[in-house]
């Protein structure tokens, strides 16, 4: 019998006060989200980051591991940080955290991350040839596409993958509790191929791995580039049902 001794009351979250579109449906606001490349420049309040990280760290862990961390930067540490990942790519001085995917990427993975690729940059208007322009399109992503404030997420290396599929989903929850206070996300993984500079800029400890950075504001709606909704392969080929 469960001693209520033990039990856990659950802590009531915050009124989601500032929220505009607390009526979103799950469905609208996990299908129409996508990744955006060119923010407004208006600010997000402390209160309002405050709120979705609470209400996001209702994510599940594994036996209540709530592995994630957050660095929120805005500001003049975000443009400091920006100005200083932005010089060591273009030093060439790359110094990864972890490995993303396999090399070389097999398929079918390679033809998908080579169409939403060439998608991006035909949006762009940068042809294929024009590597030029397309290393200037990659370089924006240290801007955070022009978000106001930029989120890094990590975990202490120690932990096993577990934990890394709990930061998964809290990160998950930022990006759709965002859209219900009018704001879009962008993840970032690419600010991990630099993190030795995240690392000693936020000063974030050794014994962390930084997971994701994820840019986030208001969508410049007119940007081309937003309008990219990248594809998805039909449920039957992914999912097999055993009856």
């Amino acid at each position: 019998m469960l001693d209520n001794r033990l039990a856990i009351q659950p802590k009531a979250l915050p009124d989601a006060g500032d929220a505009l579109d607390v009526g979103m449906s799950v469905i609208d606001a996990i299908e129409n989200r996508r990744s955006i490349r060119r923010f407004l420049p208006e600010a997000v309040s402390r209160g309002t980051i405050e709120k979705i990280l609470t209400a996001a760290a209702r994510a599940p862990s594994g036996t209540n591991f709530q592995p994630w961390h957050v660095h929120v930067v805005v500001g003049e540490t975000r443009e400091r940080l920006s100005r200083a990942v932005i010089a060591a790519a273009e030093a060439g001085e790359r110094s990864d955290e972890y490995a993303y995917a396999p090399a070389p990427v097999p398929e079918p993975y390679l033809s998908r991350r080579r169409a939403v690729g060439y998608a991006l940059y035909s949006l762009y208007g940068i042809e294929r040839s024009d590597y030029e322009s397309r290393k200037r399109a990659m370089l924006r992503n240290f801007e955070f596409f022009g978000a106001p404030m930029g989120l890094f997420f990590t975990m202490e290396k120690s932990l096993l993958h577990g934990s890394w599929l709990d930061c998964g989903m809290f990160m998950q929850n930022v990006m759709i509790l965002a859209r219900t206070f009018g704001l879009e996300t962008c993840p970032q993984q690419a600010w991990c191929e630099y993190g030795r500079v995240v690392h000693e800029q936020l000063n974030i400890p050794d014994t962390h791995v930084v997971l994701s950075g994820m840019a986030i504001g208001k969508s410049h709606q007119s940007a081309p580039e937003n309008s990219l909704i990248s594809e998805r392969i039909d449920v039957a080929q992914f999912t097999q049902f055993h009856e």
